[in-house]
This record gives structure tokens, sequence and C-alpha cells, in this order.
């Protein structure tokens, strides 16, 4: 990790975005290099659900064993294959035996949006997520997650889309919450033109994240533009400073 744009970052946001919380990071990683392996739930439980622990500063090295949704195995990058009942599980299920979250309306939809699906490399590795201000020398973090309300929101896609005559810096795509800060972000992050997401619109991760958050997901080569950007940028006008109010309002309503 290079000390100078972590030190960057964090005099950055702690000048434009005040008391808001700091992003997490993950990389993908054959060694968990002494980070704690995040345990095994017994039974179900959605992996957002424990990134929580991260957000507070604990940093957690996932495995194959330590996500129990099959969803979360996959989009995580654990597993190449689903059940063959996920196409009704999205969809409408199986009367009397199978209840389907109807976030697809037919199977065949289901199977069409999953032909487009590309392996994330951590089978047999580790997830190693930690915290923005706990990364070190030997973290190489793949992509900066943050977890903010609609005024911090604002501001980073804002930012994200600064240095681009386009407007398309950000994306939105359907999918998991673990989609949404795994998969997407990752792969975006192979290509030349990386797009930062927005994420957590899954109902069924939203029990996981406190009230009105929603993530944005950096890879990190688009990151370091955007850290590069910010003491140049928007965040330095009135403008800003209206906002940054919201921010402290927001912080109050919320605490």
């Amino acid at each position: 990790m290079d000390a100078q744009l972590k030190q960057e970052f964090l005099a950055c946001w702690n000048n434009y975005f005040p008391g808001e919380p700091l992003p997490i990071t993950f990389e993908i990683s054959s060694d968990p290099r002494n980070v704690i392996k995040a345990p095994s739930p017994a039974g179900w439980r959605c992996f957002i659900c424990d990134l929580t622990r991260v957000r507070n500063g604990t940093a957690l090295a996932f495995s194959s064993e330590s996500v129990t949704c099959n969803g979360g195995k996959r989009y995580c990058g654990f597993v190449p294959d689903m059940s063959p009942e996920f196409r009704f599980f999205l969809s409408y299920g199986i009367e009397g035996r199978l209840e389907g979250e109807r976030y697809k309306k037919t199977p065949e939809l289901v199977d069409e949006w999953q032909e487009k699906f590309r392996m994330v490399p951590a089978a047999g590795k580790y997830l190693v997520f930690k915290r923005w201000d706990l990364l070190d020398e030997n973290d190489s973090p793949e992509v900066v997650i943050f977890f903010a309300r609609g005024e911090t929101l604002s501001g980073l896609f804002t930012l994200a889309n600064y240095d681009r005559a386009d407007p398309f810096g950000v994306i939105m795509p359907m999918g998991s919450g673990c989609s949404s800060i795994v998969y997407y972000p990752w792969h975006e992050g192979q290509t030349d033109d990386p797009k930062a997401v927005i994420g957590m619109m899954d109902p069924s991760a939203r029990p996981c994240v406190p009230l009105d958050t929603m993530t944005f997901a950096v890879p990190m080569k688009k990151f370091s533009d955007m850290v590069r950007d910010m003491n140049e940028s928007f965040l330095t006008t009135s403008t800003w400073e209206k906002v940054r109010g919201k921010i402290a309002m927001s912080q109050q309503r919320y605490r």
C-alpha cells in the first residue's frame, strides 16, 4: 500500500467529509497474513452482515468456509456454479418446496442473466477485508468500499465523474449485496475504463446495513485518481460547504 496515498486520502476525507465512516477495502490473497480468519456461521448468514466488524475496525479474511450463502460463495469467487434450483429461487419458486425471492419474473430471465457470469478468481484463496486506516505496506487493496448515506454519496458520485466527459463514471447493476461490493467492482478493475459501483439495493442484504445506507465501491486504480482530484474539485467550493452542513445534520439524526 502506498503510504502517501493512504495519508492523503485520510487528510482529504477528514476535511471534506468530517465525521463520516472510513471506507473498507478488500484484496484477493492466498495468504491471510495474520488477519483473523472469519468464522463459519452456523447455518445461512448474509456475508454483508459480517462486514460490520470490518467497518468497526477488525480486519477479517474470508474463505469459502466463512460464507454460507450460496450466492455469496459464487459472487465472492469461491465457487463457479449455483444449484439447479437457483433459477426458481430467484424467481417464483417451486410450489410446496421452495419459496422464491421474486427478484426476477421468470426462471428464463435468470438463466439469461446468469449466462454473462464471469468468475472472480478467489477459489482456494481469501478475501482480506480491512478498514482504510488499518492498511499497511504489505496490503494491495483492489477495491475501496464506502457505506454512505445520500449526502456523502452525492460527493463520491460527483467525484467519480469529475475527470471524464461522459456521464457514466458510476454504474448501478442489479445484483446481490455481495456482488455490488465484490463481483462488479472487481471486474471493473480489470478494464481500461473502470467504473465505480453503487450498491446494496438487494432487499435480502438491506437488514445488514444501517438505515438509509448504500454502498459505493471503487476499483483501486480509479480510486487513486479520485483522491488525486479531491483538492481541486467541487469539494473546495461553497456549494460543498453547504452539503457538509447537511452531512453534519445527517450524522446527528442517525447517531
